[in-house]
């Protein structure tokens, strides 16, 4: 029985994560906030969580952009996670995560509040292919004006192509033959379609990062107290646990489930 049901669980969970990016590879970023060192601390302890979580997961994972806090701690991780539905899993962790303790930086072992921002975004880093169809550009020639040798304003060797789709338009008379300026020109229009595609995808990326908030009182998700009690709660769906040890050694998946269940319900706030 207790097969079949962790089964049928499964299956309910499967069916919360069918977003567009929701089977991609997560790419997740910590940035410490306001606090000083207890603040980089509690970024790396979210780390050293993150770490666990997807090792428990079985997911592969690789740091980049390690930068060390100046005490103890850090100041800002990136990681990939990868693995089937990592980003579906790791979306709810987006936003500011507060923690209430005795500091341990503290020679007055004083009650202390610290936050870090959890940044997640799908990896959709796919190569992209440049297609320039015949029919979607015009091209143009015309006398070069510019600095070029002796050849430059005899002949109509200098080329303008636009790009009717986008309207982007890109010129060349720096080559003294008309074939080798097409030939420039079509490089540098493909450029400039590789880049503007990057930037759309920068900004898909931008949105479903959430929103850029800073990470201060006030805009945080989940709590994590442990002085003067333990305690773990998240804020949206107002999911809590006592077992802070646990939660901070990897066991986020009851956080994960009780967002997915209130997303699916549309009961979660503050989101």
């Amino acid at each position: 029985v207790a097969e079949i049901e962790k089964k049928v669980e499964e299956l309910q969970f499967s069916l919360m994560l069918s977003g567009e990016h929701d089977e991609r590879d997560a790419i997740l970023s910590i940035h410490a906030g306001s606090g000083g060192v207890d603040a980089q601390d509690w970024a790396e302890m979210l780390l050293r969580m993150y770490l666990r979580w997807a090792e428990q997961h079985k997911f592969r994972t690789e740091i980049y952009d390690y930068s060390e806090g100046e005490e103890a701690g850090i100041k800002s991780v990136t990681v990939e996670i990868r693995g089937r539905y990592a980003y579906g899993y790791l979306r709810s962790e987006i936003g500011t995560h507060r923690l209430i303790r005795l500091s341990p930086f503290d020679a007055a072992h004083r009650r202390h509040t610290s936050f870090a921002k959890v940044e997640v975004m799908p990896d959709i880093e796919d190569a992209i292919e440049i297609t320039i169809r015949p029919e979607d550009i015009e091209v143009d020639t015309y006398r070069s004006t510019g600095a070029g040798g002796q050849h430059v304003n005899k002949t109509d060797s200098a080329v303008r192509i636009r790009h009717i789709p986008t309207g982007i338009v890109v010129t060349c008379q720096n080559e003294r033959s008309q074939i080798q300026n097409r030939e420039v020109a079509m490089k540098l229009l493909k450029a400039r379609l590789y880049e503007r595609e990057q930037k759309k995808r920068e900004e898909e990326a931008a949105r479903l990062k959430g929103e850029n908030v800073q990470a201060d009182f006030g805009t945080q998700i989940r709590s994590v107290t442990i002085h003067p009690y333990n305690i773990v709660k998240d804020h949206r769906t107002n999911y809590e646990t006592g077992d802070t040890e646990g939660y901070l050694a990897g066991n986020v998946d009851p956080f994960i489930h009780a967002y997915l269940q209130a997303m699916a319900g549309g009961v979660a706030t503050g989101v």
